[in-house]
């Protein structure tokens, strides 16, 4: 697995695992940027916080992306006005300009050296069949009231047909910013455990037994910042979005790095922004490649491989010194989830569903819910109410992700191995029969073959195999599992079974 910059750039965590049972009047399920900024804006109150992660902190989606800290995102405001009306589109867009705000104040406040620096922010397209969608985009934006600006020239290498430019927005390097913050919520007795993953929550009287470990804490408040939702009902969020995977490389150039934050509204799109490194040179962070998690319609193996082929066709001598990939939660309607996670169960709230775009959203999250635990009332609750039902009136995407479940749950269950085991090539892995039996193996560099019942333990979807990472992935929802079948991303709870093929 390759690894990012923010991961090489900082060091890894170390706090306990949950080894006893405890009560907590707030449990957070999660420890990325949504758990650590809910956790920071609750622990000026009294009640007592807990932060559970099923891995280290700080190290799951939020340690791949590319840390943009913006309202800009990607063509969407006329969409929302189209959509939703003013007041809504009006409400999303107002939401992620106080979150880069407040992100800003946390950094002067708490004096975090997290890279932090304001830049503009460009949605452009190369091709000119785009250029009424940036008109109306502009449009849009304007009438909800912030100032922004149509440009047909902009700092970037190549030549632009149009962009809409976002003024006064901002980068940062994330795990720096969240390693500061943990730091903190440990001098306020923030309990912090790693390596504690969920396997069990029950609602009883008045508050939850969450099961991690083989203790329990007990907990009246319960966030789930786990990015996907880990528990299916009543919140029935598989039905309501999908996944997507994304790539991104990180790259020296001879010559100097063009400032501001870009991404394309061409397909593919393509994305960039740069960071100082700590040997003071200018990274390139390029991303792309999306793609349905679990897609087996796309040669996820090109993926790096495209990207940089794109860059070395503009920089010939470009340095790649980074690869790395993530993959985030979509909703059906493109507004992410946040609030209460079900009418059935008070005081459990969710947030999630961001489209890549977290670095705001989470902030969003963060005082939508620390609000609601506190009783405080939000003006912009109402704009992304997590129990809603209109994302299902997507009847397009929603009847896309039913054929999938039921292709993956039914047809390929019933379907043979398409090859034999014997025709795995060194380095490589897929669903195959083995003896008469229908396995996941993948076969190592050395001929060792690691094999599992390709079966996703979340919702029981059949696999496919990510050749370019070494995972097997889950078309259905988006879990995720390394080669041994051990859980790399939720909705999944439970590991693969594996198959001693000796």
């Amino acid at each position: 697995m390759n690894c990012s910059y923010w991961v090489e750039s900082t060091p890894k965590t170390d706090y306990p695992s949950l080894s006893e049972d405890i009560y907590t009047d707030v449990l957070i399920i999660g420890g990325g940027i949504t758990g650590i900024s809910t956790a920071y804006l609750l622990s000026k109150s009294s009640l007592s916080i807990s932060i559970v992660e099923a891995d280290k902190m700080a190290m799951g989606v939020t340690a791949n992306t590319t840390a943009k800290i913006t309202s800009q995102h990607g063509l969407l405001y006329d969409y929302l006005l189209n959509s939703f009306g003013f007041d809504i589109a009006k409400g999303y867009l107002d939401s992620n300009e106080e979150a880069i705000k407040t992100i800003e104040n946390i950094i002067k406040e708490e004096k975090i050296d997290c890279d932090f620096v304001k830049q503009d922010a460009y949605v452009y397209t190369c091709d000119k069949s785009n250029v009424q969608k940036i008109v109306d985009e502009v449009s849009a934006v304007t009438s909800l009231g912030l100032k922004t600006e149509y440009v047909t020239k902009c700092p970037l290498p190549f030549k632009i047909e149009a962009a809409i430019k976002f003024p006064d927005q901002a980068q940062f390097h994330p795990r720096k910013y969240l390693i500061s913050l943990l730091q903190i919520l440990t001098k306020k007795n923030v309990n912090i455990f790693e390596n504690s993953k969920v396997t069990d929550i029950k609602h009883v009287k008045d508050k939850y037994e969450v099961y991690i470990n083989g203790n329990k804490i007990i907990a009246k408040y319960l966030v789930m910042a786990s990015h996907y939702p880990i528990k299916n009902f009543p919140g029935m969020y598989f039905i309501k979005m999908y996944q997507e995977s994304s790539y991104a490389i990180g790259i020296e150039l001879e010559k100097d790095v063009f400032d501001g934050m870009y991404i394309s509204c061409d397909d593919p799109t393509t994305s960039f922004r740069n960071t100082i490194q700590e040997n003071g040179k200018k990274l390139l962070i390029v991303g792309g490649g999306e793609h349905k998690t679990g897609a087996t319609d796309v040669n996820i193996d090109d993926t790096y491989t495209n990207l940089e082929n794109y860059i070395k066709s503009i920089y010939p001598k470009a340095k790649i010194k980074y690869k790395w990939m993530t993959e985030d939660c979509v909703s059906l309607d493109k507004i992410p989830y946040i609030g209460e996670f079900s009418n059935f169960l008070p005081n459990m709230y969710v947030a999630t569903g961001y489209k890549k775009w977290g670095m705001t959203t989470s902030h969003v999250a963060a005082k939508i819910i620390s609000d609601r635990i506190l009783g405080i009332n939000n003006a912009y609750e109402n704009v992304y109410t997590a129990t809603r039902l209109e994302p299902i009136k997507n009847s397009k995407e929603f009847g896309n992700m039913l054929k999938q479940s039921i292709y993956s749950l039914a047809i390929d269950k019933l379907s043979s191995p398409i090859k034999s085991y014997t025709e795995l090539q060194a380095d490589s892995g897929g669903v195959v029969d083995y003896k008469g039996k229908k396995l996941g193996i993948y076969k190592d560099k050395h001929g060792k073959m690691f094999a599992v019942i390709p079966y996703c333990k979340h919702l029981g979807c059949e696999l496919s195999w990510n050749n370019l990472e070494k995972t097997w992935d889950c078309p259905c929802h988006g879990s995720r599992y390394d080669y041994t079948g051990k859980i790399i991303t939720e909705p999944t709870v439970e590991s693969l079974d594996v198959i001693d093929l000796e």
